[in-house]
């Protein structure tokens, strides 16, 4: 009753009397994380452990008694890590670019709005970035549930030394943007060329199947294109819409509201386990009768959950790319990367964030 009788003016005092306390805590918070910088350096120790991170994001949920949702607590508090390392140590992020595209999301989704973003042209190239130390960590797409495997991701995870620390999964959403509200006044659409297919069904059920699509090498390209030009229109990412001062009239465009995108996060550090990993590895086998059967029989006899195996031509011979539940220390997992030593290349072990993208 006495929150009721209260007025604006006394709600307003509250709320910045638990914003001083906030500042206060995030300012002693700080100090720790300063401390354990202070720490790693002495050590040698990484200050990006995405383990810890997800540790810590379950401790807060499980204790949440208020109106935070889930969401909100991972929004607030990856921010808030992301903040925390780049007090102690500026991150350079490199991802697939250009900026506002799901990458460029997905990339912020973990770093945070402090970190420096420089958008690569090539999957290629943003392993060659990493790979030669100008930049720490690494974005890339690995697989979306509709257009399957992205293979020059894999090819490069076979060519370099590098990790993969983590995993993002991005639900993949369109809008429609234009400067011109009247739709039967839009002559063009800019889009990438694979977008145009997945809003097949918005462009039918608004009359604009008939207008001119014009494809273009990112959806963020189209937003960019589309603020620019009379009468035109673009599906891209709502980030794009954004960046560009294009207006949005249409939201969740797409065909299939399940589209999901899945990013690897890469580095050049091996991550600790967590109790809730994966693990990604290469491999060749020896071209005999049955070599494929054996390898993947020792995984059954030692009740390794195989989340994924995938074909590949490299160099033009067949590796496989697997994936499977546990982390490369675990003991059952060291034993059949030592009977295998000559086939299998390891690639990561890192927190797993969601289940299969195409389950």
């Amino acid at each position: 009753m006495q929150k009721e009788l209260m007025t604006l003016e006394e709600l307003r005092a509250k709320i910045d009397r638990v914003d001083d306390a906030l500042l206060k805590l995030l300012n002693e918070r700080m100090e720790y994380v300063h401390a354990v910088g202070e720490l790693k350096n002495i050590s040698g120790g990484t200050i990006y452990r995405p383990e810890r991170e997800q540790a810590i994001l379950a401790r807060l949920k499980a204790n949440n008694r208020g109106r935070l949702t889930d969401l909100a607590i991972d929004a607030l508090f990856m921010e808030l890590f992301a903040v925390a390392r780049n007090l102690e140590l500026p991150e350079r992020v490199v991802y697939l670019g250009p900026e506002a595209s799901f990458t460029h999301q997905a990339a912020e989704s973990r770093f945070g709005a402090m970190s420096t973003y420089h958008p690569i042209g090539t999957i290629e190239g943003v392993f060659r970035e990493v790979a030669s130390q100008k930049a720490k960590f690494g974005v890339v797409p690995i697989e979306n549930n509709s257009n399957g495997i992205v293979n020059d991701t894999i090819q490069c995870l076979g060519l370099h030394d590098l990790r993969i620390i983590a995993e993002v999964v991005v639900d993949i959403h369109h809008v429609f943007a234009s400067t011109t509200d009247d739709l039967q006044k839009i002559k063009s659409i800019y889009s990438k060329d694979i977008a145009f297919g997945q809003c097949r069904k918005f462009l039918d059920d608004f009359g604009l199947s008939e207008v001119e699509q014009i494809p273009v090498d990112s959806t963020a390209k189209a937003a960019k294109l589309a603020a620019k030009t009379p009468q035109s229109a673009a599906i891209c990412a709502k980030v794009a819409a954004t960046m560009y001062s294009l207006p949005i009239l249409f939201e969740n465009i797409e065909d299939d509201k399940s589209n999901k995108t899945r990013f690897f996060i890469i580095s050049n550090f091996d991550n600790i386990p967590s109790g809730q990993d994966k693990t990604s590895i290469l491999v060749k086998l020896p071209n005999t009768p049955g070599a494929l059967v054996e390898f993947l029989n020792d995984f059954d006899k030692a009740q390794i959950n195989l989340t994924k195996i995938k074909s590949h031509i490299m160099d033009g011979a067949s590796v496989f790319f697997l994936e499977f539940d546990g982390h490369k220390e675990d003991k059952k997992i060291k034993k059949i990367f030592k009977k295998h030593s000559n086939s299998i290349k390891f690639l990561g072990s890192y927190i797993k964030e969601a289940e299969d993208i195409w389950s």
